[in-house]
């Protein structure tokens, strides 16, 4: 049982990675607002690329509502930026903060599971910004007319991005949750199973909130990999499992 004083040990040991953290942060944020404008126009072309239709050779545009909106949406754009690329720094000064006290440190494999988890929160970041989030500003903008003409505010659509992008990132890190509550024996495998309705029910609720329309083939997109990801979840328990068993037997006796 962990008691008062690893709690504090940990939460000092937090403290003093927010300082790297922060100062990465910051370092990141220095070099990437040169290059804001390129990063919006990006993200401009890789969803709002679409054609207005009360004026069919024109393209839907982002507008600014008040004078320093434009700078501060780039602004928004590069911390964002900033703490997307800091997730790796993020990730092992939370893990070296909070390992020691569930015992997680006593992993011979550490490095593959921070490596792990990296991966993981990219590539469902990088599945939302390719697959996901093209589709449902395509679903949401097809309702525009000719009397409904869309005015998208820059920094509502910064915004607007990285609330999926991160949510995506961080919902694809279920496996490795998984594995890690199995591994500390807050669950298992018999728990997971017994409970899978409970959990499509929550990846459902989750792919709703977190998906940007509420179509049903937009919430598939992110339901779908979600429900995979738990069942991939479920098998790494069940090897984690049958692991601890085998260690078991082979325990000398006393």
């Amino acid at each position: 049982m962990m008691d008062r004083e690893e709690i504090f040990q940990s939460l000092e040991r937090l403290r003093k990675g927010l300082l790297h953290i922060i100062l990465i942060f910051v370092l990141l944020g220095v070099a990437i607002f040169p290059f804001s404008r390129t990063l919006l126009r990006h993200l401009y072309e890789t969803n709002l690329n679409v054609d207005l239709v009360a004026e069919p050779h024109s393209k839907v545009s982002l507008v600014a509502f008040a004078i320093p909106e434009a700078f501060l949406s780039l602004l928004k754009l590069t911390l964002f930026a900033s703490l997307f690329l800091s997730i790796p720094i993020i990730f092992y000064q939370v893990w070296k903060a909070f390992a020691p006290l569930f015992r997680l440190k006593q992993l011979r494999s550490q490095f593959p599971i921070f490596l792990t988890a990296i991966s993981l929160f990219y590539l469902g970041a990088s599945f939302c910004y390719f697959v996901t989030l093209p589709f449902g500003v395509r679903f949401l903008l097809g309702y525009q007319s000719a009397n409904i003409k869309p005015m998208i505010s820059v920094g509502t659509y910064i915004s607007f991005c990285a609330v999926f992008i991160f949510g995506f990132g961080l919902t694809f890190e279920l496996p490795l949750i998984l594995s890690l509550l199995s591994y500390i024996k807050v669950v298992n495998a018999a728990f997971l199973t017994k409970n899978r309705r409970y959990a499509i029910l929550l990846i459902t609720i989750i792919a709703a909130v977190v998906t940007p329309t509420p179509d049903v083939f937009n919430m598939a997109l992110m339901g779908v990999p979600l429900y995979l990801l738990f069942e991939v979840g479920v098998i790494l328990v069940k090897i984690i499992e049958r692991k601890r068993a085998r260690a078991d037997i082979h325990l000398p006796q006393p």
